[in-house]
């Protein structure tokens, strides 16, 4: 399976937006991972482990955990229910992730996050910009507003945010079954033929 695939599905950015303004004003956490990055990276959780009460628990995606909820933040937010709703899966950690302008993410690598390993992590976009540099595997990833990206994120990979507006992405976590297989290998064959 290749590390990136563009899957084929686009959201309505407007409808993104409009769900991210509703939760703006509400506490978005720092990433706990501080070495990881510099800057301000925060993060608002909309699904995570059942029983987590404590707030880093919540944005945690703990690949042990076998069972999760959705959050309040979820349930306020009627476009990004419908987006998880695209996917016939098992889904684990959803959380809207915060770059804010000036901020790195260092390479790093997120263990047992590849399709290969079971477990799959999709970005969407939800505001992003030009000036957005991610890179997996040495090579960069332009995603779009609204699109949705497979990354295989247990290789290394690194962000920047070098424009004038925070980059903020829906990031779902989840399981990979049958359905999920054959949207990635559907898409890795599509990207082939490109």
């Amino acid at each position: 399976m290749k590390d990136r695939l563009r899957l084929p599905f686009i959201f309505d950015r407007e409808r993104l937006q409009a769900d991210l303004r509703r939760l703006q004003e509400d506490s978005w956490i720092d990433h706990f991972v501080k070495q990881n990055y510099s800057g301000s990276w925060s993060i608002l959780p909309l699904r995570g482990a059942a029983k987590a009460t404590h707030p880093v628990m919540m944005i945690y995606s703990d690949p042990t955990c076998t069972e999760f909820a959705d959050t309040p933040f979820l349930e306020r937010s009627p476009y990004l229910r419908e987006v998880l709703a695209t996917f016939q899966c098992e889904l684990d950690a959803v959380r809207l992730m915060n770059l804010a302008v000036g901020s790195d993410i260092k390479e790093h690598r997120d263990h047992e996050l590849s399709f290969e390993e079971g477990h799959f992590r999709i970005h969407v976009p939800v505001v992003t910009n030009p000036q957005v540099e991610f890179y997996l595997n040495g090579s960069r990833v332009i995603m779009n507003e609204g699109e949705c990206w497979y990354l295989r994120l247990s290789d290394p990979h690194r962000v920047a945010n070098r424009g004038e507006v925070d980059r903020v992405h829906l990031v779902i976590d989840g399981r990979v079954n049958d359905w999920v297989r054959d949207l990635l290998t559907g898409a890795e064959a599509a990207a082939v033929n490109v």
